[in-house]
């Protein structure tokens, strides 16, 4: 990727087509998010059979739903009879089934063609061939994640491997409990812009001293320029005087008790290829999930989850908000700003990564061989994505 024409300090990024047009974006879809496993929805919010969510996965809409042996299902939300939306909802819950609001096609939350009209009279119809077509479903860290591939990757060697090549190993991640924390906060932000500038945007830190004054207070080291990344298996320490992940540096809230010693004040961010991004200090995480929906357009819902006591006692969680919501809405704000850019003459060619900001390049590449031949990311002990701000 490295232009013979450049000084060995800068690496070239990829041309702003690659940001613009809708053409790569829909290439994207379909050898990204329709083929890698997809984090779509917390786990606990499908709460009894019937409850279900719809989301859409690249060019898809997909329903999500707790069926009556309690085990969570996906499917295509589209009914088999005529192709009509079966469920226009965000979220809901149903009774017993659901019914295609045009022709009245039923089906059960196992998605079986349960009833139809004049259905007796057509014996030949399948109930389960004509059922909802499923998809591939995972839960993992008290979230459910789906994958459209007809043969899913392997969810541990393409997600728990991402934390794995972040962390060291799986454990640490464990520590925090993850599956049993309770949302304390969500916010849904809706970014005007390509989806890969908000993972750039988390992967390096050389803009962190310009537009984060408060993380920056509370992890020193980020004014530094570089990413944590850089070393697996490292967290930013919190400044000597901080005492939480606050937006002042005050007293957190009640740590998560299997959080180690060494894993005390300090904060990790790992992404999870190609939309998630997990947040990890002492007293709460932070889970954010990247909707694509655009060339120019990405949703990203962000969840704060806390140990379930300090939930349910209603404890003031809005410092440890606050935090993060700056950081994010700063990213978003210099993403959106980087926007317009992408279509610029003068970024044709793209633009340059200075050496804080070289490991971006893996992303790049990766993204350029999954438009390709399908590639693949780099392995446990190549230079891992970091999180955001370059946790």
């Amino acid at each position: 990727m490295t232009s013979t024409s450049l000084p060995d300090s800068l690496i070239a990024t990829l041309p702003g087509s690659s940001y613009t047009d809708a053409a790569v974006f829909a290439q994207e879809q379909e050898r990204i998010f329709e083929t890698m496993w997809f984090c779509v929805a917390r786990a606990s919010e499908l709460d009894k059979p019937g409850a279900f969510r719809t989301v859409d996965v690249g060019r898809e809409s997909i329903l999500v739903t707790r069926a009556r042996d309690n085990g969570i299902r996906a499917y295509f939300n589209v009914c088999r009879h005529r192709g009509a939306k079966l469920c226009t909802e965000e979220a809901g819950e149903v009774k017993r089934a659901f019914q295609c609001p045009y022709h009245a096609w039923t089906y059960g939350l196992d998605g079986k063609l349960v009833a139809a009209p004049n259905l007796t009279r057509m014996p030949d119809v399948g109930r389960t061939e004509y059922g909802l077509v499923s998809v591939a479903v995972r839960e993992w860290l008290g979230y459910v994640w789906v994958c459209l591939a007809e043969n899913p990757p392997d969810f541990d060697e393409d997600v728990i491997g991402d934390v794995v090549a972040r962390l060291g190993d799986v454990e640490s991640i464990g520590r925090y409990e993850i599956e049993n924390l309770s949302v304390g906060k969500r916010i849904v932000y809706d970014v005007r812009a390509n989806w890969k500038l908000i993972i750039e945007n988390f992967m390096e830190c050389y803009h962190c001293a310009t537009i984060h004054p408060e993380l920056t207070e509370v992890l020193p080291e980020f004014a530094d320029g570089y990413a944590a990344q850089f070393y697996v298996g490292h967290g930013a320490e919190f400044g000597e005087d901080v005492q939480g992940f606050t937006v002042d540096g005050s007293e957190g809230l009640d740590r998560i008790p299997g959080v180690a010693d060494d894993q005390d004040r300090r904060y990790y961010a790992i992404t999870v290829r190609p939309q998630v991004f997990i947040n990890l200090v002492p007293d709460h995480v932070i889970f954010h999930r990247m909707y694509p929906v655009a060339v120019d357009r990405t949703i990203v819902e962000c969840d704060w989850l806390y140990l379930p006591h300090v939930v349910e006692s209603g404890k003031d969680v809005s410092r440890s908000v606050e935090l993060f919501d700056r950081v994010n809405r700063q990213d978003f704000d210099a993403c959106e700003r980087t926007q317009p850019g992408m279509s610029s003459r003068m970024y044709a060619k793209g633009g340059v990564l200075v050496p804080s900001e070289h490991h971006i390049g893996a992303f790049h590449d990766w993204v350029q061989q999954r438009l390709g031949a399908g590639g693949q990311w780099p392995g446990p002990g190549a230079v891992s994505p970091g999180g955001p701000s370059g946790g």
